[in-house]
């Protein structure tokens, strides 16, 4: 079977600005909004294009077709978070993105090799080329495209020895520009630059309409692709999308960088998947693959569904995705991204999205093992931080609008079926609100919904999988507070994307104590209640583990599961495994939590594609709303009568 040639995501204008997959997309600026005193220059975007394809005799054509397979013609004005700034998608890619996005790759001994890989840091080779100042070609739309145009023009003086009125001689430096390393997929972004080149484009922004004259003439010259060093199509082909037959399911394949994710072989290395994560992109289905295929990516993720259910794989199940914010998760986990807003769930999760996205978690679970339970059947929301510095930072998709009963039970794993109710003290239950008749109020902000259609901080009600965890007994009793992601408060908050304070369908935790219509669980380090009338909300529940900590300390916990720095061989950076020391991180004396699975081995993998495996076995335990690793020589553990 032929291998798909991967679609350009870059020319779709996103329907709905902003997704959590990258920082908002918004309007071009126009240059003379940032333009700095003593510079002055022809005003407008257009302009602005062709006063810096002269100065630095690059053909306008290629420096217009380069700039719309990187960013559509649209910019991000001030600082992104994901590395990449203004129309030429100049890249600076710091520590603290890795760290703290999607690669969540804290603690790892390689991120220093991972930061300063080739390509990751364009933008200051561009302030090096014009002298403009880094901040400036961030912002200005204007200086952002002559530093496009100064990048080009080096690379072809590199690798041609000069230059040329004609782009079809730029072939090369185009495909040096787009920093991809794979044959096929440069091969790719050079055709679809100089398919914009021959078609021309026109496109209206805040500055006026964009414009791009038809070259018919512009084809790529591919034998100049020679001059770079690529890996060949032969040694990266795959067979296909990797979906039951029954699926409206493609192959659309995106470049493995190392910034957006790791080539590998799972499981076939060794490394286990058993996880799968389930994630909303804050976007429509064209703007988070225009995010999602964009060179210099720094997230990922292996499926991309549609709200009609049609569904795009990314990047093959065997390889790494940088896609949950925490290495060691995005180690182990398949990650399906939906397209749609957490904040209005309810309109954007279809019955379509439920029935295709149960269809193709449960053909994932069956090739590769997962077990099917909501310690590894996530959201993205229930993925912890790997580092202290991250705990609270970390995403809360698909949220409470997701229907975890309703797609259990299409799974063939429901959470909810069974009496309702709720045992003694020291029992284990699952959290079993009916969907559609568990109506909870949350305090909905601007921040929280990207389509704009929240404009002021309200109440709204609608149905949940969730339950607010509170300190009391008394629906008035303050919310659980988690110190970590409330350091200054004394509480927590209705917030809809406040995850600290409430439970979801399907997990499990142990009773601590009864009092009329509430039930206290073992929470986040605490004594949690929740509003349990009858049992209503709760299946009592057995055949699973309970975890308490030995002996007279707490039990430390763990974003991560690297083993000992003395299991790795020479010639390989340990990963550091600590743990966890933020406020309330740990398993008290007396309190007792649920695991669902076996201890697994600790274990780190890397891009040479060795893999270390360690001694020491950790649990992945249900501690708040989120799971979190244990080590098992700090914990007992029984099964639950």
């Amino acid at each position: 079977m032929t291998l798909q040639r991967r679609k350009s995501g870059r020319r779709l204008v996103p329907a709905v600005a902003g997704t959590a997959v990258a920082a908002g997309v918004l309007a071009l600026l126009p240059s003379g909004a940032q333009a700095q005193p003593g510079t002055p220059r022809p005003s407008g975007a257009q302009a602005d294009f062709t006063a810096a394809a002269v100065k630095y005799d690059v053909p306008v054509g290629v420096l217009m077709g380069v700039t719309r397979e990187e960013s559509g013609w649209q910019s991000h004005p001030g600082y992104s978070d994901k590395g990449g700034y203004g129309l030429g998608n100049l890249t600076d890619v710091t520590t603290g993105m890795l760290v703290d996005g999607a690669a969540g790759a804290g603690g790892r001994a390689d991120l220093s090799e991972l930061v300063n890989r080739p390509g990751m840091h364009t933008l200051r080779t561009a302030s090096k080329l014009t002298g403009i100042p880094a901040s400036r070609l961030k912002t200005d739309a204007g200086a952002n495209l002559e530093g496009t145009a100064a990048l080009l023009a080096s690379y072809q003086k590199t690798l041609t020895g000069g230059l040329s009125e004609n782009p079809s001689d730029w072939t090369a430096a185009v495909a040096r520009y787009s920093r991809l390393t794979d044959e096929k997929a440069a091969t790719g972004y050079v055709d679809d630059v100089f398919g914009t080149i021959a078609s021309g484009a026109e496109q209206k922004t805040a500055d006026g309409t964009l414009r791009l004259a038809a070259d018919e003439d512009a084809e790529p010259e591919l034998s100049q692709l020679d001059q770079l060093d690529l890996k060949s199509a032969a040694a990266t082909a795959t067979t296909g999308a990797e979906c039951p037959s029954t699926m409206n399911c493609t192959y659309a394949p995106v470049a493995v960088t190392g910034s957006n994710g790791q080539v590998s072989n799972r499981p076939a290395n060794g490394i286990q998947i058993d996880r799968i994560v389930l994630h909303t992109a804050e976007g429509s289905f064209a703007s988070a693959l225009a995010t999602l295929s964009a060179t210099g990516a720094t997230a990922s993720a292996h499926y991309l569904m549609d709200t009609d259910g049609s569904t795009t794989q990314l990047m093959p199940v065997e390889d790494i995705a940088y896609a949950v914010g925490n290495y060691h998760y995005n180690l182990h986990s398949v990650s399906i991204e939906h397209a749609g807003f957490t904040a209005q769930g309810a309109q954007w999760y279809t019955d379509a999205t439920y029935r295709q996205t149960a269809e193709l978690v449960s053909y994932l679970a069956q090739q590769y093992g997962v077990p099917l339970d909501r310690q590894h059947v996530l959201g993205h929301d229930n993925v912890p931080g790997s580092l202290d510095s991250n705990l609270a930072k970390q995403h809360w998709d698909p949220g409470t609008a997701w229907d975890w009963n309703r797609f259990m039970k299409l799974l063939g794993a429901p959470t909810d079926t069974g009496r309702h109710g709720v045992g003694e003290v020291g029992s284990v239950v699952t959290i079993a609100p009916r969907f559609e008749k568990n109506i909870q109020s949350y305090t909905v902000c601007p921040a929280d919904d990207p389509t704009g259609a929240t404009t002021a901080c309200g109440e709204v009600a609608q149905p949940s999988n969730s339950l607010f965890v509170r300190q009391a007994p008394d629906a008035d009793a303050p919310l659980l507070l988690d110190p970590d992601v409330h350091p200054a408060l004394t509480a927590g908050t209705d917030g809809i994307s406040d995850w600290s304070d409430r439970v979801q369908a399907g997990q499990q935790f142990v009773v601590a104590d009864r009092q009329g219509d509430w039930t206290a669980i073992w929470y986040d380090g605490q004594e949690g209640w929740i509003h349990n009338p009858c049992g209503r909300n709760t299946v009592p529940t057995t055949g699973v583990t309970v975890i308490k900590a030995v002996g007279p300390d707490a039990a430390p916990l763990y974003g991560q599961a690297y083993p000992a720095a003395s299991e790795y061989p020479a010639g390989l950076s340990p990963s550091r495994q600590v743990a966890l020391t933020a406020p309330g991180y740990r398993i008290p004396v007396g309190q007792a939590y649920v695991v669902d699975q076996p201890a697994a081995q600790a274990d780190d993998f890397f891009t040479s594609g060795a893999v270390v495996k360690g001694a020491v076995k950790y649990y992945q335990a249900q501690f708040n709303n989120r799971t979190i690793y244990v080590n098992a020589a700090d914990v007992t553990a029984t099964e639950a009568d």
